[in-house]
């Protein structure tokens, strides 16, 4: 083994910030990585050739990083999560390594543009949403403070599809992110772990007369590390994500292969590899649910080998595990880690029950992100013991002894007994994983105030009288570093000028901009950073949907998952009801809006779907009706992913943030708008509420229902939407549109779905009971946006106190108050 203590070394980039230097060592890469002739090189070589020069270093700094973990003994905290929404790698790298400028000029003198350069990056789209986001957020602050952290998820082949749009429909084609490759990772054949699938469970006695569980005549896949560096900011601290890529126990079964069965020899091998090719395949039907969970057990079953082996490479025992080592399951998605952990120390390691569980309990911490039911996970018995045998009969165990304390604290009442059972006695039984990751961690925090208000006293109410002590919030946050620093450099320059860049790493620093919130010329240049990004938006808006839109106008921005919680389907009918008035009223001056849609419906959810498809009709009238000409345009930008959410987000005047209140968790779009100075409209739900406390209920538009209010309507109705149809000309005329085909050449039938749903009496997502307040303060809005000065003194003051919604405070709580981990300053 060839052993070094220092890691200067070993061969490395003297002076990184020397231009010359750096043209050099993309050269190098060129020739020596790639084989191209620098004089042949296209954007796409220039682009390997830089990431791979950053690459190297980032590897130095992760070896020193790795040996300081090793040298202090630190506790170490991995991070376990189905979704990292990584995006784009080289812009966030440059600019945590300070490198931004000097690489920008020495690509210039090279005959090359930068930006140009940076699109030439494929989307690491390895999530869906918030989930994966905020995951990929918090590597990014873990690193910048410097905990010992990892990140562990799957290599998907195919990320989230590519949808594209066809007729208004949305259709889905296959994200191949890997096609050319990717410079950022390292894979290491070396850490390979064996994951086992389907056999049976042996029980026997050894010699000793002690009992013994064996899980045998398995199916064995390879689970192979890849390795992603993560760079803090400006401080040498480089920790790693490690995604998981599936390979074959064997390349070939050569007992077919000896027989002449060329394709059953192979056919092992690619039933295998199919395990981490797609990222969430279809749970419509059995086939995509069995992939699924087997997914998450080949994830968490990869993870904690890996985490063992470190452990053990300074422990010979596990008395310290839950000292050393914190894990927290990022939603339900990795809970079969914690059956996982208990067959480990019992099966394998010998550990007693008791000891194993005072472990696993002491070491897990579950956050979960969601309030709709349907989204609370549970897998069928039946799957779950034909794949994981041995797992389910733990999980009975668990099960078994948790009801044991339910007794104690119900004594008696056997509905509680069925009620906060692992096990749902229904016509198919089913196995439910968001009180398993309760009973098997230690601690259990929501993502927002009223989020974790809603766990405590509705969701899990009855786990949180047994488990008091465990529950906690811990608002979620965003990283400045991508969502401001990288993604809106103009305001970021304007910012950093004014009152200094110690905002960077504490975002708490923003209230600094209070006192030039009434300055009418820092108003001025505020306008004009957010002028300079909405020109450029509108360029990107005319190349990719061929609509050509008023950077003067507002721009409002609703681009999220679809989803009708979300209420996407509210905010086009404020498009309808303003369109049919401007019709109604051609003399009349009104505010021009810009309306930005974005997002990604699920492929087997129709509805949204159809939602998408409304939009697109709807878009496809207003755009072509000269009527609207500089009073209305509506987009739907198609393939909503982090690159383009970093074009999007700098651009909006107002953020759409009006899901139904009680349904949202948190919510972190609305933070990354607030941050680029976008007004928000929204419902009193997820951390919309919180956002009010801090920027001032005067500098934020609040509609619709509380989360109380709306679950009294459910109970108690005190209109139905047939009473508002009837009694409003505005909400009619609307409803009417969508039903009559005004918005599809007549076709009365294609929409029907939504229009009926808007009039069902039991609509959970009560549209049309906040459909005329929300059309309430859509004028206020719009009075608003009229006084410029009120306007960008808002804006202004949204961005100064919105310093709480940072993941370095987010993870400085869960580091303090969950990990047991203290940040050095």
């Amino acid at each position: 083994m060839l052993k070094s203590k220092k890691v200067d070394n070993f061969c490395r980039i003297e002076n990184p910030h020397d231009i010359e230097v750096l043209k050099r060592q993309i050269y190098h890469h060129l020739l020596t990585f790639q084989g191209r002739d620098p004089e042949l090189a296209g954007s796409r070589d220039i682009y390997s050739a830089l990431a791979y020069t950053l690459r190297d270093l980032l590897i130095e700094n992760w070896i020193k990083t790795q040996r300081t973990n090793y040298r202090k003994r630190k506790k170490r905290i991995y991070y376990l999560s189905l979704e990292f929404l990584i995006g784009r790698s080289l812009g966030n790298g440059l600019i945590n390594l300070g490198l931004y400028d000097e690489v920008d000029a020495a690509l210039k003198s090279l005959g090359y543009d930068l930006d140009e350069i940076r699109d030439m990056e494929e989307d690491a789209a390895l999530g869906n949403g918030g989930l994966g986001r905020l995951a990929a957020c918090f590597m990014d602050s873990m690193a910048t403070m410097g905990l010992p952290a990892y990140g562990y998820g799957i290599r998907y082949k195919f990320g989230i599809f590519y949808q594209r749009l066809l007729n208004g429909h949305q259709v889905e084609s296959p994200d191949d992110w890997l096609r050319y490759g990717t410079p950022w990772e390292f894979q290491r054949p070396h850490h390979m772990f064996p994951v086992q699938f389907y056999g049976q469970v042996k029980h026997y006695e050894d010699k000793a007369g002690n009992k013994k569980v064996e899980w045998i005549d398995t199916e064995v896949v390879m689970a192979m590390a890849c390795d992603y560096l993560v760079p803090g900011y400006g401080n040498n601290h480089v920790n790693n994500l490690r995604l998981w890529t599936a390979k074959a126990s064997r390349e070939l079964d050569l007992s077919f292969f000896n027989q002449g069965d060329y394709i059953a020899a192979v056919q092992s091998k690619v039933k295998s590899e199919t395990l981490s090719k797609v990222l969430y395949p279809s749970d419509d039907i059995r086939e995509g649910q069995e992939l699924r969970l087997r997914q998450q057990y080949f994830l968490v079953a990869a993870t904690l080998q890996d985490i063992v082996r470190r452990y053990t490479k300074k422990n010979k025992s596990f008395d310290k595990f839950s000292d050393k080592i914190a894990i927290q399951l990022n939603d339900t998605h990795p809970a079969i880690a914690i059956p996982e952990l208990m067959r480990l120390l019992v099966d394998i390691e010998g550990l007693k029950w008791e000891k194993a569980w005072q472990i696993c309990v002491n070491t897990f911490a579950f956050t979960n992100h969601t309030l709709m039911p349907e989204a609370l996970e549970t897998w069928p018995v039946e799957t779950l013991g034909r794949v994981l045998p041995r797992h389910l009969e733990i999980i009975y165990d668990i099960n078994h002894r948790f009801l044991k304390k339910v007794e104690v604290h119900f004594p008696g009442d056997g509905a509680m007994k069925k009620k906060l059972s692992l096990i749902d006695e229904g016509k198919v039984k089913r196995v439910r994983m968001a009180p398993l990751a309760i009973i098997g961690s230690h601690s259990i925090n929501g993502v927002a105030e009223l989020h974790s208000k809603l766990l405590r006293t509705r969701i899990f109410k009855e786990y949180y009288e047994i488990f008091p002590e465990r529950f906690n919030n811990k608002t979620n946050g965003i990283t400045q570093r991508r969502w401001l620093l990288k993604s809106n450099p103009g305001l970021a320059e304007l910012i950093t000028d004014t009152i200094g860049d110690a905002w960077i790493t504490n975002l708490e620093h923003l209230r600094e901009l209070e006192p030039f919130a009434e300055d009418s010329k820092f108003q001025k240049k505020w306008a004009l950073a957010k002028k300079n990004r909405k020109v450029k938006l509108a360029k990107y808006i005319s190349r990719v949907c061929g609509v050509n839109v008023d950077p003067e106008s507002m721009f409002d921005v609703h681009v999220k998952r679809i989803h009708e919680y979300k209420r996407q389907l509210l905010n086009i009918l404020h498009v309808i009801n303003f369109y049919h008035w401007i019709v109604k009223n051609p003399g009349r001056k009104v505010v021009g809006r810009t309306v930005i849609f974005g997002g990604k419906a699920a492929p087997s959810y129709s509805k949204a779907k159809l939602i998408i498809r409304l939009i697109n009709s709807v878009a496809d009238v207003v755009n072509n009706d000269s009527r609207a000409d500089g009073k209305l345009k509506v987009v739907f930008i198609p393939n909503y992913v982090v690159s383009v959410a970093e074009k999007i987000i700098p651009a909006a005047d107002l953020s759409e943030q009006i899901s139904t209140a009680g349904t949202e968790a948190s919510g972190t779009g609305n933070m990354k708008l607030a941050l680029n100075g976008a007004l928000t409209i929204g419902t009193m739900d997820g951390a919309n509420i919180e956002i009010r406390e801090e920027v001032g209920e005067e500098n934020i538009f609040i509609f619709g229902m509380t989360a109380e209010e709306v679950e009294q309507e459910r109970k108690n109705p005190s209109r139905s939407p047939k009473d508002i149809y009837a009694s409003n000309d505005e909400v009619r005329r609307t409803i009417d549109s969508i039903r009559n085909g005004f918005f599809n050449n007549g076709d009365k039938e294609e929409f029907r779905p939504l229009a009926d749903s808007l009039m069902d009496p039991h609509d959970p997502y009560m549209h049309l009971k906040d459909f005329e307040d929300y059309l309430r303060c859509q004028e206020e809005v719009s009075r608003t946006y009229r006084d410029g000065k009120s306007w960008w003194r808002k804006s202004i003051l949204n961005v100064a106190r919105i310093g709480k919604f940072s993941t370095d405070r987010t993870i400085r709580e869960y580091a303090e108050d969950i990990w047991g981990v203290k940040i050095e300053e």
